[in-house]
């Protein structure tokens, strides 16, 4: 059967690939596909293969009670304008990828008795799917055990976190093998709450390495552009050849190029260094309140594919003996590799669609929506 898929999420990058890959993936299959999302979509998903984008007004719910009730209202406003989207787009399923811009979208689909579908890509679930979890028809995560989905085992079904095209290819990429003496690839990136620390962090350890293992060195960074210059004469001065970037639009080809990753551990980057099969140490965002990243890179950590660092314990010395035993020992980078790739789910986007596909079914064959 085809039909209308409405999909909701909330608009960065995280929530918007996974949303992407689905998308794809079930417009081949012949259902068409709109997105519900924030103004944020600009940022990320300017050519997500939707029928149509429709921003909702959202807001994220915070402790300043002056903000919060202005959240509410404005998560108001998003009801009333979903529930006349629903209206109009009759859909035969809705999916939510989290954060609060689902809200709205999603409750209106629940209150139509349309099928609703909620994906969390974290091993935490998120704020918003736990308010939607007991409303929904299934919870889809990205891993056999998530924090917060417990009470909900009865209707969680585990289908991985879909990566992007550019992902699934590079994976085909076999890790590059080096000898102890080959030049080393890091590849270094934070996002927009980690570029600065990791802009502080990596030249200063590559200062401390010896000689040796500095001559060996090929850095890939991405900084944000107020931090290019600094990095750039902060690693001509220890002559460390590197390559800086504001933004690189084939992060996972980098990814796949490199012996070693040194990021934060999202949701999307976890997923994308176990389908790619490449290890990584993942510096947890700190002071998160979910502590989501801290979970998803322990499920990469448990596996053997990497290895994770508190920031508060990752200093330019920790890093720099960290980075003289992996360039002196490839056949543990390697053994880590296999070990990413061992926990990555190439086939999520395929789950997650037959997941869609059947609670569609199901609607029709009971011959009523499914509330």
């Amino acid at each position: 059967m085809t039909g209308v898929v409405l999909i909701c999420a909330g608009g960065t990058g995280g929530h918007l690939f996974p949303a992407e890959a689905l998308a794809l993936e079930l417009g081949s299959r012949g259902w068409t596909v709109h997105l519900a999302t924030d103004h944020r979509v600009d940022s990320y998903a300017r050519d997500f293969p939707a029928e149509k984008i429709h921003i909702i007004p959202s807001a994220t719910i915070t402790k300043d009670p002056i903000a919060a009730a202005r959240a509410i209202v404005q998560l108001g406003r998003g009801l009333f304008a979903a529930r006349r989207l629903i209206r109009e787009l009759k859909p035969e399923v809705a999916i939510g990828f989290g954060g609060y811009p689902t809200l709205p979208p999603m409750l209106a689909a629940t209150w139509a008795r349309v099928p609703t579908i909620v994906h969390d890509a974290n091993a935490v679930l998120g704020r918003a799917n736990t308010f939607l979890a007991r409303r929904v028809t299934t919870i889809a995560t990205a891993f056999d055990t998530v924090k917060g989905a417990e009470d909900f085992a009865d209707r969680a079904v585990e289908t991985g976190n879909p990566v992007r095209a550019a992902v699934l290819e590079a994976a085909k990429t076999p890790y590059p093998a080096r000898t102890a003496d080959a030049p080393f690839r890091l590849l270094a990136f934070g996002g927009s709450q980690g570029a600065r620390f990791l802009s502080d962090l990596v030249p200063a350890a590559a200062a401390k390495l010896s000689p040796e293992s500095r001559g060996r060195l090929v850095v890939t960074q991405q900084c944000r552009p107020e931090d290019l210059d600094r990095v750039a004469k902060a690693y001509g001065e220890i002559g460390v050849a590197a390559e800086l970037e504001s933004f690189f639009g084939d992060m996972p080809a980098r990814i796949a190029a490199s012996h070693l990753v040194v990021s934060r551990s999202g949701a999307s980057t976890v997923a994308e260094l176990a389908v790619i099969g490449r290890p990584a140490i993942m510096v947890p965002l700190p002071h998160a309140l979910d502590q989501d990243q801290k979970a998803n890179a322990a499920i990469l950590e448990q596996a053997g594919g990497g290895w994770m660092v508190a920031q508060g314990e990752l200093t330019p010395e920790r890093l720099a003996g960290e980075l003289e035993a992996l360039i002196a020992d490839p056949d543990r980078l390697a053994a880590a590799a296999d070990a990413a790739r061992g926990v990555g789910r190439p086939n999520a986007v395929e789950n997650l669609a037959d997941l869609v596909e059947t609670v569609a079914t199901e609607k029709r064959v009971n011959g009523k929506a499914i509330s």
